[in-house]
């Protein structure tokens, strides 16, 4: 290549400060030379720089398309509302449903006057109520496993007996029918929250005239004798029990016979006088630690001034984790069906 003439070429079209700024240049860097490897470095450097130019425009790229599609879907999420908006607290009373077996008692059951804790005798009754409030096992009680099974609040631990207290029980006067209806409340007395184990067990007394082998219990059904008490739909099966929380069951005594009048000579005589049952409390007592009657139904029998054996039947509720016991005594009640619901929410 002939670089004299292409630079004499290019000073023709300059004026002459140009073509003098232009000799003082090249005379300037007449003496500069490139070190030894300069060619290679560049074949290098300047791949490796393209290179890191396209990946950076990639990242940027990626992370546009990130932020474009994440915060709308970010601020869809967070401005959501109304009724499909739904916290989850877990085992409230709100949130629990009914049981499914909602009453049908499988014939497990407590003798009369037994213990106040869980049966260990099998009943072979089928324990469903004729309308009539005659039970098919006379005498016998509810054991836990007839209650629908409780389910724990999100976690929550059973409540233990140490942490249920305050039990207490409450009746109203007869009805028309002479059916008294009762409630068992059980509060929670600790200092922390728990899930109600299950609807504990109901068991029944015969007191005086009473007569054990016409006394029966069984689980609430729809449809039955005692229609005073709560639709089964009502009852749950998982409660969350704040402390200072209650929950309840409730019961019927339904009679199907008054107690017997006496005669002049000291005997009895069934279907004296009718007489309605009468309600009285005994609160914090325990099954089968009242009375003097037998399973039998032999009794000593007490005469009151209108002629009529005084009879009494006491029910009883013990919760599922065994303690406490509370005790309700119908009075003026000698045969019948007590019939009880499973656990309910406090008001």
């Amino acid at each position: 290549m002939n670089h004299g003439r292409d630079d004499q070429s290019l000073e023709d079209g300059l004026d002459s400060d140009e073509q003098a700024l232009r000799r003082m240049l090249q005379q300037a860097v007449q003496t500069v030379e490139p070190r030894d490897g300069t060619l290679d470095h560049l074949r290098r450097a300047v791949p490796a720089r393209r290179a890191r130019k396209r990946q950076a425009a990639v990242g940027m790229a990626a992370a546009a398309l990130f932020i474009g599609t994440a915060v709308p879907a970010l601020l869809h999420v967070s401005g959501a509302t109304g009724s499909d908006v739904n916290p989850s607290v877990a085992g409230q009373a709100s949130q629990a449903q009914g049981g499914a077996s909602q009453g049908k008692a499988d014939g497990s059951e407590s003798t009369a006057g037994g213990s106040s804790g869980k049966s260990q005798d099998k009943g072979k009754g089928t324990s469903k109520g004729d309308g009539k409030g005659k039970g098919s096992t006379p005498g016998t009680g509810s054991g836990a496993g007839t209650g629908p099974a409780a389910t724990s609040a999100a976690g929550t631990p059973v409540c233990t007996a140490e942490q249920l207290g305050s039990a207490t029980q409450s009746m109203d006067a007869p009805d028309s029918a002479g059916t008294v209806y009762g409630t068992f409340r059980v509060v929670n007395i600790s200092t922390s929250a728990c899930s109600v184990g299950g609807a504990g067990s109901v068991s029944v007394l015969a007191q005086g005239a009473a007569d054990a082998t016409k006394i029966g219990a069984q689980r609430h059904v729809a449809g039955d004798a005692a229609a005073g008490l709560p639709d089964p739909s009502t009852e749950v099966t998982g409660l969350l029990l704040q402390p200072g929380a209650a929950y309840e069951e409730k019961f019927a005594f339904v009679p199907s016979a008054a107690c017997p009048s006496t005669g002049g000579s000291g005997g009895t005589t069934d279907g004296g006088p009718s007489a309605t049952p009468t309600p009285t409390g005994d609160t914090g007592s325990t099954a089968g630690t009242a009375g003097t009657g037998t399973d039998s139904g032999v009794t000593t029998q007490m005469m009151r001034e209108d002629g009529t054996a005084d009879g009494s039947v006491i029910v009883s509720h013990t919760t599922e984790a065994g303690s406490p016991t509370v005790s309700a005594n119908v009075t003026n009640a000698c045969a019948g069906t007590v019939y009880f619901t499973g656990v309910l929410a406090g008001a």
